[in-house]
């Protein structure tokens, strides 16, 4: 379980049923706004920090996947149903967990279809491990340099899923294996790694399967979502997001009606 100073929990007036457990990306934040914000659909959310935190991993690095699964554990003793959400890393987590462990549903802001390297203390492995072992990962493309100070790192990650065909396949996160709906949320000017691209992917992963899948874009948005009500958030490693505060927030106003429906949908 996650120590209690490293998550916030939103209860709502009138519980509908659902928990929701809520993951920030590399910021290492807890999402309190954001876990306000979905609860006012009736929905029991719980917030986290996954790293950084007492007893955790330093960095987005070999993080134990179980760390989730027994969040979600826990909800379940106070829930009826439980969906995942997560942004940009912990859209990664997310989509990862729901592959491993049951949930009704999954919401991924700025996702990605594979696994990627993570590092701590100059050694370079898996964002994730399960059962112990890593994850298998897209390694990044060691001569890569960055043309834009701050840095945009979409071409990073674009050339990096060049570099082994065989290591990029083994590393797609088996979103055929997620039974509950996926909603998938991208800006077409993410600047930090292909978001749409990857929403496309995971979409037509699932189709193959028949697997109930909704993919939200918006061509001028980046890689931050701004739901309404929201406060632009700021901080985090300096670089290039994408977008502008009026297209993510344009986003996230396409995007709240099916977030609501889902954090409302009876079993």
């Amino acid at each position: 379980m996650v120590a209690s100073e490293d998550r916030f929990e939103a209860v709502p007036a009138a519980p509908n049923g659902t928990g929701v457990l809520l993951l920030a990306g590399s910021s290492g934040r807890v999402e309190r706004e954001r876990a306000e914000l979905l609860a006012t659909t009736g929905a029991r959310v719980r917030a986290i920090r996954w790293f950084g935190g007492e007893g955790q991993r330093p960095s987005p690095h070999e993080v134990p996947v179980e760390l989730f699964a027994s969040e979600i554990e826990s909800l379940l003793r106070e829930v009826d149903r439980i969906v995942l959400f997560g942004t940009s890393f912990g859209a990664e987590a997310v989509l990862v967990t729901a592959s491993r462990y049951a949930v009704d549903g999954v919401i991924a802001v700025a996702p990605s279809s594979v696994v990627w390297a993570g590092a701590d203390a100059g050694s370079w492995s898996s964002h994730w491990t399960h059962g112990g072992e890593p994850v298998p990962y897209v390694a990044f493309d060691p001569s890569w340099s960055p043309k834009t100070d701050p840095p945009a790192f979409v071409s990073l990650y674009e050339t990096s899923l060049l570099l082994d065909a065989d290591a990029t396949a083994a590393a797609r996160i088996p979103v055929g294996d997620i039974a509950g709906e996926v909603l998938l949320i991208a800006g077409g000017d993410d600047q930090v790694w292909p978001s749409a691209r990857f929403a496309a992917e995971v979409e037509a992963a699932r189709s193959e399967r028949g697997l109930v899948t909704t993919v939200v874009t918006h061509p001028g948005a980046g890689h931050r979502l701004l739901l309404p009500g929201e406060s632009p958030a700021v901080g985090g490693v300096a670089m290039r997001r994408g977008g502008s505060p009026e297209a993510d927030a344009e986003l996230g106003a396409r995007a709240w009606p099916e977030i609501r429906r889902m954090l409302q949908a009876a079993r």
